[in-house]
């Protein structure tokens, strides 16, 4: 099953790989970095604790879940609303009710530039419009996404506090902020002030008391050497290779790699992988986009763009 949610460094393109390791074993599933939840709604585990600190994100989950009829109502009323004046005029309001308010995100996620979240000091969404014009899909079925999700107790949580209730049986499936110890990289810069390297330590150690009591841990994070040092007593460490579209010349344009680092998963069997149709190049150019600089509560995104 797709997510309805677009988002930057989004993991769609994993949950198709043979490089996933199987969660059908667990009793439940951990994901303190929620994002699109792309492995969650591929896996579709029976019990989940999906948690964020974007509260508007959470908040978004929590409509589809228990008001599904009234957020497609708005989102109907979005889509045939929807051209420039309009979406610059819903992008600068501030709903009171929290069915309009989920319905504003889940719209601009649909139709800014490249489905991001971004906002200023002020808290304020700032991404332009994008080319994108669907605001409902064909086919799409809201209701699908509320049973999806009505067995997950989805919460507004540090990672740190998440982590701190795994136990025996669970599984947390952990994808942060890409940020290492030192690079000379635009984008890690943005991350340095997103997320810093001392919540990577703070992770690491959140990680590793959750192994102690038993947690399986599957972890996507920057394939680089500080980040394998810094879980190299805790985590088995593999490299995942994708395509990457992010490059404006076709020249540049081929595959990078992505740690996957895991404890106490099965790798005797494979995740069926017959559920969701390969992303696209457009869909994989999103996941790349700013990857991991969005964490996602953080109120200090770069102001780049107008």
């Amino acid at each position: 099953m797709r997510p309805f949610l677009k988002w930057a460094g989004g993991k769609r393109w994993l949950a198709d790989r043979e490089e996933l390791p199987s969660l059908a074993k667990f009793d439940r599933y951990i994901e303190p970095f929620l994002g699109s939840g792309a492995i969650y709604f591929h896996s579709m585990p029976k019990s989940a604790v999906l948690s964020d600190v974007n509260e508007e994100l959470v908040e978004l989950y929590n409509v589809m879940k228990d008001s599904h009829c009234e957020l497609y109502e708005r989102m109907c009323v979005h889509h045939a609303s929807h051209n420039k004046e309009y979406y610059y005029r819903i992008r600068s309001e501030r709903p009171l009710d929290r069915i309009d308010r989920a319905s504003r995100f889940l719209y601009l996620n649909r139709t800014c530039f490249n489905g991001l979240y971004r906002v200023n000091l002020k808290g304020e969404f700032n991404v332009p419009i994008g080319t994108k014009a669907s605001v409902i899909f064909p086919g799409e079925d809201f209701i699908t996404y509320a049973s999806a999700l009505s067995s997950a107790e989805i919460i507004v949580q540090d990672f740190e506090v998440t982590l701190d209730g795994c136990g025996f049986g669970d599984v947390a499936f952990i994808d942060p902020p890409y940020t290492v110890m030192h690079n000379a990289n635009g984008f890690i810069k943005y991350n340095e002030n997103l997320f810093k390297w001392s919540d990577q330590v703070r992770l690491r150690d959140s990680v590793e008391r959750a192994t102690k009591r038993g947690c399986a841990i599957i972890m996507t994070n920057a394939d680089h050497q500080s980040v394998r040092d810094l879980y190299k007593d805790i985590l088995e460490y593999s490299s995942v290779s994708r395509r990457s579209v992010l490059s404006g010349s076709p020249n540049a344009r081929g595959t990078t790699t992505e740690a996957m680092l895991t404890f106490g998963v099965d790798w005797s069997a494979a995740e069926p992988k017959a559920v969701d149709e390969p992303a696209t190049a457009s869909e994989i150019e999103g996941d790349d986009l700013l990857r991991g600089t969005a964490y996602s509560g953080s109120r200090e995104f770069p102001a780049a763009m107008p």
